[in-house]
């Protein structure tokens, strides 16, 4: 699959549907004569309860529910890197009640990292909204004699192979970060894979590796318990929880990828007015002061609220970020 090319076409063809006519004033139920939403929303989410991912998923069903007055159910349904999630979604009704919260594994890095997948990222879906980005850390174990990247550079040039590092499994996020590092700084840091932040951190903390990468919301305790020390951050700027920790980019590696997105997902097909009022009613919500410094500020994240249009262009870029970080890598998965 020609991953840019079909980015591309998807990006013309999402702009042309919205632009073609004005928005109705209200959506409805396809086939139904009522209005949108006329039933109980299921939203999918690929990863199990507890995260931060299923949090801002219930945070915006329960307000979703109060709003439209109809129940919005979380449904999480890990699997196969989110392929089982994003599978069903994609084979659902294409009716606006079925939708998926996901991150950049679903879209950007699955289609390089797998020979085949049973959904196509792009033609089985429609973007509603990219909610918000999530800069992840780079932490180092105390006993790292290293508190910045030039300095663990230097650690590690001088000592190849001595440090190791925890990933989320072949493909994810921190293994694609560390292995795009390494590549641009010339450092030999092992790769050491676990189920998830779960287990890596605490490795971490333990000694069992040295490094590793987490969000803010599941690493501050660790860092001001002194457990962990905040190497560098992913994204333009600085993150206000932590101004004191300097980004990638300030320590020369802008390329570095780490950070991920959280969004939204119809199947392809959901009707243009449905979705735009998903939008309208989601991007209105993140933006309101209780809820963006309770579920968005709070937890680290960076605020994004895009429009459908915006989103599908992101994705273009962001494929093709990914795509050179799982080649870098050297990743695969059956």
């Amino acid at each position: 699959m020609n991953v840019r090319k079909t980015f591309v076409a998807a990006v013309l063809m999402t702009c042309a549907a919205l632009s073609a006519t004005p928005a109705q004033a209200q959506a409805s139920s396809p086939g139904s004569g009522q209005a949108y939403p006329n039933k109980t929303i299921r939203i999918v989410v690929p990863y199990p309860a507890g995260g931060g991912i299923d949090l801002i998923a219930r945070a915006i069903g329960n307000q979703l529910t109060q709003r439209w007055g109809q129940p919005v159910v979380i449904e999480n349904k890990p699997g196969a890197g989110t392929i089982v999630a994003a599978d069903s979604v994609a084979k659902s009704s294409p009716d606006g009640y079925t939708l998926m919260l996901t991150t950049d594994s679903t879209i950007s890095v699955n289609p390089h990292l797998y020979a085949k997948l049973p959904y196509d990222p792009v033609k089985d879906f429609a973007p509603v909204t990219q909610l918000v980005l999530l800069n992840q850390l780079l932490l180092a174990n105390p006993a790292v004699p290293a508190s910045n990247l030039k300095e663990l550079i230097a650690y590690a040039k001088a000592n190849p192979g001595k440090l190791n590092y925890a990933s989320y499994g072949s493909g994810s996020q921190p293994h694609l970060a560390m292995e795009m590092l390494k590549s641009q700084s010339g450092i030999e840091v092992v790769h050491v894979p676990y189920k998830g932040i779960p287990q890596a951190v605490p490795a971490a903390i333990a000694g069992e590796v040295q490094l590793t990468f987490s969000g803010a919301a599941s690493s501050m305790a660790h860092i001001k318990g002194g457990r962990l020390k905040a190497i560098a951050i992913g994204g333009k700027t600085r993150l206000g929880l932590m101004p004191e920790v300097p980004t990638f980019t300030e320590g020369g590696f802008p390329d570095v990828p780490a950070n991920a997105w959280f969004g939204i997902f119809t199947p392809a097909g959901t009707p243009r007015d449905v979705i735009l009022k998903l939008n309208a009613e989601i991007t209105k919500m993140l933006k309101e002061p209780e809820f963006n410094q309770k579920e968005v500020l709070a937890k680290g994240y960076d605020l994004v609220a895009s429009t459908p249009e915006e989103f599908a262009a992101f994705l273009v870029t962001d494929s093709q970020r990914n795509a050179r970080a799982v080649k870098i890598s050297g990743a695969k998965a059956e």
